[in-house]
C-alpha cells in the first residue's frame, strides 16, 4: 500500500489532521488533550481509522505541537542549573532593564523563574577574539559536580562568554553531565552575540527541555514504527529525535505551519502577498508573507526573548473560546482567557458557564448548531445566552447588545494586531490579500477587511485545519546562524564563503542523518550600520553586493540611507530539502456551470431578512454568491456580509470581494 503522509496540529482547544493520499485529502478535528496531547492525536488516528497502518510504519506523520508553548507561558518548567563565567550569574536576573511600561511610575517588580541557588559559576574566561585567558581545570569541574549534586537540578543550561567563537569549554562541562543530566549549550542552541538573549534561550531550551523530550519520545513509541517529523517555527520540518534536544525551536511550531500552508496556496493561486490572520480556540496569529515566510531573531515567549530563527508572528489571546468579562473599570473586555478544550465555550455543553467569543457567534446567528463538526457536535444556543445574561445585566444591556459587543472587541484586537505586522512595519494593508484560516477566522474575515479597507480576502479549503495542512507543506531544513563580526567591505569573500559552508556541511549532515541527500541553501549576513543596535538579513552573494542591498533595503524600511561603514554581525545559512512543490488537488467539479444545491434560510441578528444558508461542499465552482450569507463546513463557518460577494477558485477557496464602499459602522 502506498505511504500516507498526516499532519497533525495540537491546538489550545481542537487537535486537527490532514491525510494525504496521492491526489487525495481528508481532514479530521478532535477536542484537544492540553493535559495528555498525545491522547487526542491517537484518538483522532483511531477515529480516521489509520491505527494498523500506522503500526505497519505506512503513514509519515508530521507534528505541530504547543507543548513548549504552554510550558513556558504557564511557567511549568523543571528544575534547572545555570552555569556561566565567575561573576556574571546575575546577567539573567538583570537583563536588559527595559520596563514593559514605558510611562509607569511605579512598575510592579517583574517576576522571574530563576532560583538563585540554581545560578552557578565556572573560573574560566575567553577575550573577545576568541583567545583563551583563563582555562578550564579538573578542578573547576569537580567543584561544579558537587554544586551540582546537592543541587539536584533536572537539567543543565552552560553559556560562557564568546563560546560562540571556540566552544571547548562548553564542551567539556557537558560532557561531565550529559550522561546524567538534560544539558543544553549555547554554542549548539545559539552562538550568537548578545550574552542576555543567548543566555535566556539556552536557559528555556533547558528548562522545557526535558518536558519536550518526554512527550516526543513516548509520542514516537506510540506511533511506531511510522516516522515522526516536528514542524519548527522556522516553518522547517526536523525529525523528533532531534526535536527532543532543541525544544526552544518549537514554541512557534504549531502557527508556522499555518504560514506553510498559507505559502503553498499563495503560490498555486499566484497571490504571494499575504496578510494572515489563524483564528483559533484560544488565540489569534498574524503575519505577512512575500513570497516566503519571514523570519526574524527578535522573537518573544512570554516577557522573555527567544532569540533562535523564527516565523514573524504576532499572537494576541483573541480566540473563539477567549472569555468576556467587565473590568475594574467597568468596561467589557475580552481575553486573554481562554474556556480551552475542557470545559469549553457554555454553548459545548461541557460545564463552561463563561461567556466566549463563540456564544456570541451562536447567540447572533452566525454560527449553526446543527453544523458544527459536520454535525457530529450539537451547539447549545440556550447555554450560550445562558452565559451572556449574567454579563448583559451587570452593563444592563441586552444580551444581543453584548454579543455585538464581545464580537466588536475581539474584531478591534486582531485589527490592531494586523496593523502591527503591516502598517507599523511600512506596509499598506491594501497591496496584500487577506487570508483567514482557523476554525472561528471565517466568522471574522469580512469585519476585519473593512476595517482594513481591503478589498480582497480569501479563505482556504479546509481553513478550519490549515495549520494541520501545512505541516505536509513544510520541507526538512535547518536555519543556522553564527556570530562573525568585522567592517563587511575590509572582510573578503573568501573566508565568508568558507565559514558559511561550513554552516551547510553542519545542516546537511543533521539532514542526511533523516535520510535527505539532496538540498538546496542560501546565505544571508545580518547587517547593519557602524554603531547601529540591531541588524537586517540581507541575502548573500559577494561583499559588493550585499553593501549595496543593505543600502536599498535601510532605505525601503527606514526611509533613509547612511553614509557609513557596513558592519557584519551574523552568518545566517538556510537549507531546506529539495521535493516537488507541493500542491493542492485542483476542483473534481466537470460541469462548472452546475448549480449550487439550493440554500436554506436561516436568521442572523441585524440582518433584516433570513439570510441563505450554504454547504460549502455543495457550490458550483461557478457560483458567485451575494452576502449577507453563511457558508459553512465541516470545520468552520464563513459569515459573508452585505456588500460583499464570493466566488470559488480552481483549487476550491473562497475568493471574497468587497463589492460596495464600506460608509459607516456596521453593526459589529
Amino acid at each position: 500500500m502506498a505511504r500516507a503522509f498526516l499532519g497533525i496540529d495540537t491546538g489550545g482547544t481542537f487537535t486537527d489532521f490532514v491525510l494525504r493520499e496521492a491526489a487525495t485529502i481528508r481532514v479530521h478535528k478532535v477536542l484537544s488533550t492540553p493535559g495528555a496531547p498525545q491522547d487526542a492525536i491517537l484518538t483522532g488516528i483511531k477515529e480516521m481509522g489509520l491505527q494498523s497502518r500506522v503500526a505497519a510504519g505506512q503513514v509519515m506523520i508530521i507534528h505541530g505541537t504547543t507543548v513548549a508553548t504552554n510550558a513556558a507561558l504557564e511557567g511549568k518548567g523543571v528544575r534547572t542549573a545555570y552555569i556561566t563565567n565567575a561573576g556574571l550569574k546575575d546577567v539573567l536576573l538583570i537583563g536588559r532593564q527595559t520596563r514593559q511600561q514605558l510611562y509607569q511610575l511605579t512598575p510592579a517588580k517583574p517576576k522571574i523563574p530563576f532560583d538563585e541557588q540554581l545560578l552557578l559559576e565556572v573560573n574560566t574566561r575567553l577575550d573577545a577574539q576568541g583567545v583563551l585567558i583563563e582555562p578550564l581545570t579538573a578542578a573547576d569541574l569537580d567543584e561544579l559536580e558537587q554544586q551540582i549534586a546537592i543541587l539536584q537540578p533536572e537539567s543543565i543550561a552552560i553559556n560562557l562568554l564568546f563560546s560562540f567563537l571556540d566552544p571547548e569549554q562548553e564542551l567539556q562541562i557537558e560532557a561531565r553531565f550529559r550522561d546524567a543530566y538534560f544539558v543544553s549549550r549555547s554554542s549548539l542552541i545559539l552562538p550568537e552575540q548578545r550574552e542576555y538573549e543567548r543566555g535566556i534561550t539556552t536557559w528555556l531550551n533547558a528548562w522545557i527541555g526535558p518536558l519536550i523530550k518526554s512527550y516526543l519520545n513516548s509520542l514516537s513509541a506510540a506511533l511506531a514504527p511510522s516516522n515522526l517529523a516536528i514542524m519548527q517555527s522556522s516553518g522547517l520540518t526536523i525529525s523528533a529525535k532531534v526535536a527532543a534536544e532543541r525544544a526552544v525551536n518549537l514554541l512557534l511550531s504549531g502557527p508556522a505551519g499555518g504560514l506553510a500552508a498559507a505559502l503553498a496556496i499563495g503560490h498555486q493561486t499566484h497571490q504571494p502577498r499575504l496578510m494572515t490572520f489563524d483564528m483559533g480556540g484560544t488565540s489569534t496569529d498574524v503575519a505577512l508573507l512575500e513570497g516566503e515566510i519571514r523570519l526574524t531573531n527578535q522573537g518573544k515567549i512570554a516577557s522573555y526573548p527567544v532569540a533562535v530563527p523564527m516565523a514573524d508572528i504576532h499572537t494576541i489571546g483573541a480566540g473563539g473560546g477567549s472569555i468576556a468579562f467587565v473590568d475594574a473599570g467597568g468596561l467589557l473586555q475580552v481575553g486573554p482567557a481562554s474556556a480551552g478544550a475542557h470545559p469549553g465555550p457554555a454553548c459545548y455543553g461541557r460545564g463552561g458557564t463563561a461567556p466566549t467569543v463563540t456564544d456570541a457567534n451562536l447567540v447572533l446567528g452566525r454560527l449553526r448548531s446543527d453544523a458544527f463538526l459536520g454535525g457530529r457536535m450539537q451547539l447549545d444556543k440556550s447555554a450560550a445566552a445562558s452565559a451572556l445574561q449574567p454579563l448583559a445585566d451587570q452593563l444592563q444591556i441586552s444580551v444581543t447588545e453584548l454579543a455585538f459587543g464581545i464580537i466588536r472587541i475581539a474584531n478591534e484586537s486582531m485589527i490592531q494586531a494586523l496593523r502591527v505586522i503591516s502598517i507599523q512595519q511600512g506596509h499598506d494593508p491594501r497591496d496584500f490579500r487577506l487570508m483567514s484560516f482557523g476554525g472561528a477566522g471565517g466568522l471574522h474575515i469580512c469585519d476585519l477587511a473593512d476595517a482594513l479597507d481591503v478589498t480582497d480576502a480569501i479563505v482556504p479549503l479546509n481553513s478550519g485545519v490549515l495549520s494541520a495542512l501545512g505541516m505536509l507543506a513544510a520541507q526538512p531544513g535547518r536555519e543556522l546562524v553564527k556570530t562573525h563580526q568585522g567592517i563587511l567591505h575590509q572582510l573578503h569573500d573568501e573566508a565568508l564563503t568558507a565559514e558559511l559552508n561550513a554552516l551547510l556541511t553542519i545542516a546537511q549532515r543533521e539532514l542526511k542523518d533523516e535520510g535527505i541527500i539532496h538540498t538546496q541553501h542560501q546565505y544571508h549576513l545580518d547587517l547593519r550600520y557602524l554603531g547601529q543596535t540591531f541588524s537586517i538579513a540581507i541575502a548573500y552573494h559577494d561583499i559588493t553586493t550585499a553593501i549595496a542591498d543593505f543600502h536599498a533595503m535601510h532605505s525601503r524600511l527606514y526611509g533613509h540611507a547612511l553614509d557609513k561603514a557596513v558592519e557584519l554581525v551574523n552568518l545566517r545559512v538556510h537549507v531546506e530539502a529539495v521535493r516537488p512543490p507541493f500542491t493542492l488537488p485542483t476542483s473534481l467539479a466537470v460541469n462548472a456551470t452546475q448549480q449550487h444545491r439550493e440554500a436554506v434560510y436561516g436568521a442572523i441578528v441585524g440582518e433584516a431578512n433570513p439570510v441563505p444558508i450554504y454547504r460549502r461542499d455543495m457550490l458550483a465552482d461557478a457560483c458567485l454568491l451575494t452576502g449577507p450569507a453563511l457558508i459553512t463546513e465541516d470545520h468552520t463557518t464563513v459569515f459573508l456580509k452585505s456588500g460583499w460577494l464570493a466566488s470559488k477558485d480552481e483549487l476550491g477557496n473562497l475568493k471574497l470581494t468587497r463589492s460596495v464602499s464600506v460608509t459607516g459602522d456596521s453593526p459589529t
